[in-house]
């Protein structure tokens, strides 16, 4: 097939999945190896971005998908009506963070890091498709495992979890005080 079919082939892919497609899936279905499909799909991006089109194709964890570009926001939600930003409060940016770095993670153990009940912070991120359920622990009572989903990597706009900040350790050594201090004090009372 000329480069031309398999991009055109890839783009009908992509836009009809209307999700994050793996990139051996994509090999697959246009009859190529990862490599050079990863090449064409990388040379495609690159072409949208440089053009002015509406759309560009993002990478997400081994996976890509066609999606509209950012700036392109405000004329969807003209024709859409609803726009489907959702609002991340505070509470709900603490309790995606702790299950980005420490997923899989319990509901559990987000509540012994936050120090509150966490049900209805989990509970709005799951309906946001930010979290999901990604196991069940091995543990009396099979305690529901959470991660997050390529939703979250795609509005965070990161390729993967790789890409998350890191946090300065000396920071780290401050904040560990600062708790252990904190729970000292709270015995004390």
């Amino acid at each position: 097939m000329e480069i031309k079919k398999l991009e055109a082939a890839i783009e009908a892919i992509l836009f009809t999945m209307g999700e994050a497609v793996e990139l051996e899936r994509i090999a697959a279905a246009v009859e190529h190896d990862a490599d050079t499909t990863r090449r064409i799909i990388r040379n495609m991006m690159d072409q949208y971005e440089g053009e002015d089109s509406g759309i560009q194709i993002i990478e997400l964890d081994g996976a890509f998908q066609m999606c509209t570009k950012a700036e392109m926001y405000e004329a969807i939600i003209k024709i859409a009506h609803v726009p489907k930003k959702h609002v991340l409060t505070d509470v709900l940016l603490e309790t995606l963070s702790i299950i980005a770095y420490k997923q899989p993670i319990t509901k559990m153990e987000i509540e012994a890091i936050r120090g509150v009940k966490s049900d209805h912070a989990v509970n709005k991120l799951i309906e946001y498709n930010l979290v999901c359920e990604v196991g069940r622990m091995d543990a009396p009572g099979r305690p529901i495992l959470f991660g997050t989903t390529a939703d979250f990597l795609r509005s965070f706009g990161i390729q993967s979890l790789e890409e998350l900040p890191v946090m300065n350790p000396e920071k780290l050594e401050d904040f560990k005080l600062e708790a252990e201090e904190e729970l000292q004090l709270k015995l004390d009372i």
